[in-house]
């Protein structure tokens, strides 16, 4: 899910297609971003997939150190590092 949400805004961002699968770097890369227009581009994937995440923990009814955690890998996933 929240692999297509980034996707989602993504294609709101950009006018190229990308893979449902990219994460935010890959899909900088596949769009050869760089400089200021890839810096740009991933702060506005990392909040789109930080919404998302916190989303899903609230989702989940996670808390405290649960929350933390699971926000943490979901975001660490979604930026693709």
């Amino acid at each position: 899910m929240l692999r297509k949400l980034v996707f989602i805004f993504g294609l709101v961002l950009s006018t190229g297609a990308m893979a449902e699968d990219m994460a935010c770097n890959v899909a900088a890369a596949e769009k050869k971003l760089v400089g200021p227009a890839k810096e740009s581009f991933l702060k506005s994937c990392e909040i789109a997939a930080r919404v998302s995440c916190e989303r899903a923990a609230k989702d989940k009814n996670l808390t405290g150190t649960s929350k933390s955690t699971f926000e943490k890998k979901c975001l660490y996933d979604a930026m693709g590092d």
